[in-house]
């Protein structure tokens, strides 16, 4: 991981750091529950270009959140999964769908 939340004494700062953003809790969400391949992860966020889908993958990766697989096929295959430290905001993840569900979607 890099230092970018261990050089930071608050910890809210250092979590934001890591997930925050406008797509990295996004992707995190999406890979929860699922090992994705970098189309399926693209076909669920449409409003993200390529490029900064693969910039947004490569950071996380670097922050230990995701792991990524290369497999050696043609053409090759490329699969994302949570590794355990990005497993461990599940509940803070489902926490904020919960509530983003009751108080903003609900309510329309």
């Amino acid at each position: 991981m890099d230092n970018k939340a261990e050089n930071n004494p608050c910890p809210f700062t250092a979590t934001i750091t890591l997930i925050g953003g406008r797509w990295k809790t996004i992707i995190i969400y999406l890979l929860l529950d699922h090992t994705r391949r970098f189309g399926e992860i693209a076909a669920r966020m449409p409003s993200i270009s390529r490029k900064v889908l693969t910039e947004q993958l490569k950071e996380l990766e670097s922050d230990g959140l995701i792991s990524r697989k290369q497999y050696k096929e043609i053409p090759p295959r490329v699969e994302y999964s949570l590794t355990e430290l990005g497993r461990s905001l599940k509940p803070i993840l489902t926490d904020m769908a919960v509530w983003g569900q009751e108080k903003l979607l609900d309510t329309v």
